[in-house]
């Protein structure tokens, strides 16, 4: 005979907000229910294990949808629950400061909470009008028990016919909520939430004795999860192929991972997991990856930037760490030391690993550099820790196309006092265009210098890093930046003369004018272009503040013939000649506008039939 109860909880008003405002996402009450089954299974076979109970069949958890009948069912064959068990257990919400509880997440405005205080059994009412637990346990001459109610502060318990140990639940799912009835939409949240779970889980299977059983009893039924993840194995038990499918299986991904790291620890904490460093599509923006946490097997959520760092996001992979509840709020992880210790540990893990690989294998390492670097880069940008660990693997590919660490190029720290006489820190010239710089690698690589390549997006902020990072030992500068002062001549000169000339004839241009003797003859001027003024105009372009003014320099060669002759010339070929010259110079550093490039072609054409009567 059924009795009646009142759910104890401490407000009347607890169920609506509880049903409402739980979860940020109604579709994680199915974690929550099939995690609880799963919990039962773990409890039975404890007990098995101590020899207090005896395992009789295979576990299981059986997930079944019924549109007709308009029920989400879950049933298991784990512990089960007595009468008492179940008042206990499900019909008190036990938790402090109830009505705080009430008070801040009423006036939250429905925003979603991660829950911490033992709700999931009630997440079902999210969806359900109606929920009934039919449980029996496991003690010998226990009888079954049946509990239903409507989430109104209400229940029914008493006597039902169940015969096997374990608990099935089953949810009335409410009208607004049918799309909880379909299968697909099942089998994509179990996929969601409970793909590594550690106990078979079967959605819709076949009644045994069914007439299908008949047609085909041949055909075997597959667990809609895998009980047994690879990150769960000990990393020198797995091969190569084994990380690749799980990949594949894992993130829908096929292209192959460029390498993985795999967590397996202890102490001190346990975490197991396994990272994939995916190869880069785009060089031009950064692409979030899908870093999974799991806590014993059960999903939690994507990319929580709380226990993984936020430059860990770029990768794709999985981390089960048994030592952060469940259920937590994200102000919880924020201030939890114990989660703050893990993510550092997991950084540090992380460098370890890149540092090993270097260490063995360098010319692997190097070939996989392209698509490694942004990630590195943007670690050491966004965590100093990572950048302490980090540093003496980050390489750049010189103009000779081999790769040196770069702390290599870094020259001794100076003193304030040097700095502040106006000695400048080792020099670092860089290239960030091949094509377009063409020109200046040319006239590089004759004076025997070099430069490295800086050609990613992130580049200009991670040399930017450096500089700060390393405070008088180094500084960047484009090739472009100050390359007279890398290719003139010791005995340079500056001709005044000159000077005016080319200034009177290039009045209207906003460029400085500057005479040096350069080693390359051929070139009768080039471009020098402000290494401050030029990173402020791009960083104010990045952020859409507009584009500020750059800060240029004509540099003219008086090792060049042309430059020297230029004297003796009558005034129009001297106005022509010098325009074509700034002109020679402005292709070799940036596209001229169509206005000049229509003056520079009318120049070519005036000298040519100079020339030709001549």
């Amino acid at each position: 005979m059924e009795r009646q109860g009142n759910i104890r909880i401490a407000s009347e008003n607890m169920m609506p907000i509880i049903k409402k405002w739980l979860y940020s996402d109604k579709d994680i009450f199915l974690r929550e229910i099939v995690a609880n089954a799963s919990d039962a299974i773990t409890k039975y076979q404890k007990l098995v294990d101590l020899g207090e109970a005896q395992k009789e069949d295979a576990y299981r958890i059986v997930v079944r949808t019924d549109k007709e009948a308009g029920t989400l069912t879950v049933e298991d064959n784990g512990i089960g629950m007595t009468e008492e068990e179940v008042e206990n257990y499900i019909t008190q919400i036990a938790f402090s400061g109830a009505a705080d509880f009430v008070e801040k997440y009423e006036k939250a405005g429905g925003e979603g909470i991660i829950g911490h205080f033992g709700l999931g059994f009630y997440s079902a009412y999210m969806v359900s009008d109606d929920i009934e637990i039919f449980t029996k346990s496991y003690l010998p001459g226990s009888k079954g028990v049946h509990w239903e109610s409507d989430g109104n502060s209400t229940y029914s318990i008493g006597d039902c016919d169940k015969e096997t140990r374990g608990t099935k639940v089953v949810m009335h799912i409410a009208e607004g909520e049918k799309d909880f009835l379909n299968e697909g939409t099942i089998r994509r949240l179990l996929a969601k939430y409970c793909s590594f779970m550690p106990y078979e889980i079967y959605l819709n299977p076949r009644e045994s004795g069914a007439e299908e059983d008949k047609k085909d009893d041949k055909k075997e039924e597959k667990p809609v999860n895998t009980t047994s993840p690879l990150y769960l194995k000990q990393p020198k038990e797995c091969t190569e192929e084994e990380y690749k499918t799980f990949y594949r299986e894992t993130f829908s991904d096929f292209n192959e991972p460029l390498f993985w790291i795999h967590l397996n620890m202890e102490y001190p904490f346990r975490l197991k997991g396994i990272l994939y460093f995916p190869k880069v599509r785009k060089q031009v923006e950064l692409e979030r990856g899908q870093v999974k946490l799991y806590c014993n097997q059960v999903f939690i959520a994507d990319n929580i930037k709380e226990v993984i760092p936020e430059f860990l996001m770029l990768l794709n992979g999985v981390i089960d760490c048994p030592d952060i509840p469940l259920n937590v709020s994200r102000s919880f992880l924020q201030n939890d030391a114990q989660v703050r210790k893990i993510a550092k540990h997991i950084t540090k893990k992380v460098a370890d690993k890149l540092n090993e690989f270097y260490r063995e294998d360098k010319k692997k390492y190097e070939d996989c550099w392209k698509d490694l670097s942004t990630f590195v880069k943007f670690g050491c940008i966004k965590d100093d820790g990572f950048y302490d660990k980090a540093k003496g693997i980050v390489i750049f590919k010189n103009l000779a196309g081999e790769y040196r660490p770069i702390e290599s190029y870094f020259g001794e720290k100076l003193s304030e006092e040097e700095l502040k006489s106006g000695k400048e820190p080792a020099a670092v010239y860089y290239v960030s265009d091949e094509k377009k710089q063409a020109q200046y690698i040319k006239m590089f690589r004759d004076a025997g210098l070099d430069a490295i390549i800086c050609d990613t997006f992130i580049d200009s902020h991670f040399i930017s890093y450096l500089e700060y990072k390393n405070s008088g030992q180094v500084r960047f500068l484009r090739i472009d930046a100050d390359v007279a002062g890398a290719l003139k001549e010791e005995n340079d000169a500056e001709d005044k003369e000159l000077e005016t000339i080319f200034s009177e004839c290039l009045s209207e241009k906003k460029i400085k004018i500057k005479t040096e003797r350069l080693k390359d003859a051929e070139v009768p001027a080039i471009v020098n272009a402000s290494e401050f003024m030029r990173r402020m105009s791009e960083m104010n372009t990045f952020y859409q503040m507009g584009d500020s003014a750059q800060d240029l320099t004509l540099i003219v060669n008086l090792s060049n013939p042309a430059v020297c002759g230029l004297k003796e010339a009558d005034e129009e070929t001297k106005k022509t000649a010098v325009r074509q010259i700034y002109y020679l110079a402005m292709l070799a550093f940036q596209p001229l506008t169509p206005d000049e490039l229509a003056d520079f072609t009318a120049g070519q054409t005036r000298l040519l039939e100079k020339y030709l009567k001549a």
